[in-house]
């Protein structure tokens, strides 16, 4: 086995990306992330991300997934000639899978002290009483893929410290969310406003949204508000699309507007902000839709359509309404309530 960083321009870091990919999809999820691609001369032949929890099946690595998808793609689970790319080195379990599949090469990103068994615990690979061994390579993009999964069991950690620390005792009313004579004075919505708190990203946080209705013949349009606004924002779009009977949902991301407001910025995942929204447009029963997002919230809007492609038929940039200071100011009567706008701050266009 050998440890190299490659340069960026190479195949190996190509199809590692693509294996990223897979593993921010699977962390949006809930699972950790980790993600692995197949390839077979020169184009992915099978894709996989992590899914044990969802699937309920300890089985579900990425990397298993990835050689079912090949195996069905190629008609044979023989996969001679194949080379697999995954973002975390791999298990006892998926190193013996692999050698079943008569995989030509592995490569890897971050090692896995714990229970790597490409070299890290042990070297399933490399055993001379086996009848198949497969070229390792080690240590692509280990930086990258190992950011990916500590920034995950930082979140994770965070969400644990949240639940422990609300156990057991009561949360006064305006603890999570502004209360709600701080909007008083600003003038009504054109439509009426919602509340959800059970889709299984939320954890029982509350997230509000504003839905003009159903559609009668245009599109739905998706709005979302900017990294230091909230759905006020989109107040005269509304009302055209009122008019217009065209129908329009404008999210209160979690930690803005008249959503809950966790106060930790490492709660306010991108990625995790991007789930919350495919959650809430899978319980409205939404067509594929147009996303509309202000200028400085287009990272979000990117990673939602990666991670839903298929429901979100196109990005449009639009701009909100300015809000006056007294608007712009509501949501956040205390500092404490602006940790979502502190950690979106930092998004690169």
């Amino acid at each position: 086995m050998t440890s190299a960083e490659h340069p960026p321009d190479t195949p190996d870091t190509l199809w590692m990306r693509a294996a990223l990919e897979q593993a921010q999809a699977a962390g949006a999820a809930g699972e950790v992330p980790v993600g692995a691609v197949v390839v077979l001369d020169g184009r992915i032949v099978g894709v996989g991300r992590n899914a044990p929890v969802h699937t309920h099946d300890p089985t579900a690595h990425a990397e298993i997934l990835a050689l079912r998808a090949a195996a069905q793609h190629l008609g044979n689970y023989r996969l001679d000639n194949c080379e697999l790319f995954v973002t975390l080195e791999p298990c006892t379990m998926c190193a013996g899978a692999m050698l079943h599949a008569r995989i030509k090469r592995v490569v890897f990103g971050a090692s896995d002290l714990k229970t790597g068994a490409a070299g890290s615990v042990s070297n399933v690979f490399e055993m001379p009483e086996l009848n198949h061994q497969t070229q390792v390579q080690g240590g692509v993009l280990h930086q990258v893929c190992a950011e990916l999964l500590q920034d995950f069991f930082k979140q994770q950690r965070s969400r644990k410290q949240f639940d422990a620390e609300q156990t057991g005792r009561a949360l006064r009313e305006d603890a999570l969310r502004t209360p709600e004579n701080c909007f008083d004075g600003l003038p009504e919505f054109p439509a009426p406003s919602f509340y959800v708190h059970d889709l299984p990203s939320l954890a029982g946080l509350r997230l509000h949204y504003v839905d003009t209705g159903p559609a009668h013949q245009m599109g739905t349009l998706l709005c979302l508000h900017g990294t230091q606004e909230w759905s006020y924002a989109w107040r005269n779009h509304v009302k055209q699309a009122c008019v217009a009977q065209q129908r329009m949902i404008c999210p209160d991301l979690i930690g803005f507007g008249r959503s809950d407001k966790p106060k930790k910025q490492a709660f306010h995942a991108l990625a995790w902000q991007a789930q919350v929204l495919i959650e809430l447009m899978g319980r409205l029963g939404l067509a594929p839709v147009e996303l509309r997002a202000s200028a400085n919230m287009l990272p979000l809007a990117r990673q939602l359509q990666a991670l839903a492609p298929d429901q979100v038929l196109r990005i449009l940039e639009a701009q909100t309404e300015p809000l006056d200071d007294a608007a712009l100011q509501a949501p956040f009567p205390d500092k404490g309530h602006r940790a979502g706008p502190q950690a979106f701050s930092c998004l690169k266009i």
